[in-house]
């Protein structure tokens, strides 16, 4: 059994490489769109399951998280994606002024 690592074939420490960077890469990748995403874009609706799947199952949780752990976002164009924008819009004015009908926003 070999235990200095330094003592391995400069081809296999370079494939360990190369798998230690590809590992963390697609972590990070499947975080941040797990962070961007919202819930209700997320198979089961719950972020948190996701998280400890992505952190937890290596290699495979960041991938099973990339092909199966995502609902298919509206493309930009589309008139749900405007309305949900002029939805959202529209929330924040009113927790900054009230609603529509209050007397300070006529």
């Amino acid at each position: 059994m070999i235990t200095d690592v330094w003592a391995l074939p400069a081809g296999v420490l370079v494939a360990l490489g190369v798998l230690a960077t590809s590992a963390l890469l697609l972590d990070a990748i499947a975080l941040v769109d797990l962070y961007r995403r919202p819930a209700e874009l997320v198979v089961f609706g719950k972020k948190w399951v996701w998280l400890l799947v992505i952190l937890f199952l290596n290699l495979l949780g960041p991938v099973l998280y990339l092909l199966a752990g995502r609902k298919p976002s509206p493309p930009a164009g589309t008139p749900q994606a405007v309305r949900s924008k002029q939805t959202a819009a529209a929330d924040a004015v009113a927790k900054l002024y009230g609603p529509p009908d209050h007397p300070r926003r006529r």
